[in-house]
């Protein structure tokens, strides 16, 4: 993989400031500049990083500020939800182009949406999970929920390099807010999985807040990336614009280091990332 010294990045991102880059549908005005990364960036690939981001679709919002977003905090493993792939390959192409990261990608597609997408109308494009990994990824399972509740959900599972080492990830969106009792279907159906795992990583946009019980099958399992946040008297930084905490980092046989929820103007739900102890 490619990634550049920061002086090099830096740069190369200063450069980017003065190039318009066409983004086709997914913004407004049809084009903006990219962004430069701010000073305390990191410098490359961070390699014991993990990163969630529910990237909010549709937002109709820019894929080059999407990818200068992640290029701030570089993870190893970013676990995206609501992506549409037509996005997520312009986010991928930002990253390499103007940013020196060099990401693989695997996709969880669980709709095929034109209003969502784009695309022609017999040609929809396609939504879900996607998972972008500075190391190749292997042994891909793709799996809908057999109840989505008002729309199709589901996780996509990858096994790649964390730290140095071989980690089976799961990335999710469980169903909207006020279904419950769809949510503790599919959590039992990613519990299953995750149980025959002794390490494993569950990222994604749960939908429920820590102390919901739909929860209690993934929380008797594996701990969230917070220690302090833990029903039932959890203490959790919000991850979305209407401050509840939605998105997680759930550890199996992994010990944190730091986490970080990071805010942003480019959807309802914020980034969180944790630096890992492999």
């Amino acid at each position: 993989m490619v990634v550049l010294a920061r002086g090099t990045r830096l740069f190369a991102t200063a450069m980017a400031v003065v190039c318009l880059v066409l983004l086709g549908p997914s913004a407004p005005s049809g084009a903006l500049f990219i962004r430069s990364l701010p000073v305390d960036a990191a410098e490359e690939v961070v390699p014991n990083r993990v990163m969630t981001w529910n990237i909010c679709n549709p937002c109709d919002e820019s894929n080059a500020d999407r990818a200068a977003e992640i290029a701030t905090y570089a993870p190893q493993v970013v676990g995206m939800q609501e992506a549409c792939v037509r996005d997520v390959e312009r986010i991928r192409d930002y990253l390499r182009r103007f940013y020196g990261l060099a990401y693989h990608v695997e996709y969880g597609t669980v709709l095929r949406d034109w209003g969502r997408c784009g695309g022609a109308p017999w040609s929809p494009g396609a939504f879900g999970q996607a998972i972008l990994s500075a190391a190749p990824m292997t042994d891909r399972v793709a799996v809908e929920y057999p109840d989505g509740g008002s729309e199709d959900r589901g996780y996509l599972a990858v096994t790649t390099r964390v730290g140095g080492k071989s980690v089976r990830i799961f990335n999710t969106h469980l169903a909207q807010r006020s279904q419950e009792a769809v949510r503790a279907k599919q959590a039992k159906v990613l519990a299953a999985q995750l149980a025959r795992r002794d390490t494993a990583i569950v990222i994604g946009d749960l939908n429920a807040v820590p102390d919901a019980p739909e929860l209690a099958p993934l929380w008797k399992l594996a701990e969230d990336t917070d220690p302090e946040c833990r029903p039932p008297a959890a203490t959790c930084e919000p991850t979305t614009d209407w401050q509840s905490k939605f998105d997680y980092v759930f550890l199996r046989g992994i010990a944190p280091l730091k986490h970080r929820v990071r805010p942003t103007d480019y959807s309802d739900h914020h980034l969180l990332y944790t630096d890992l102890r492999l």
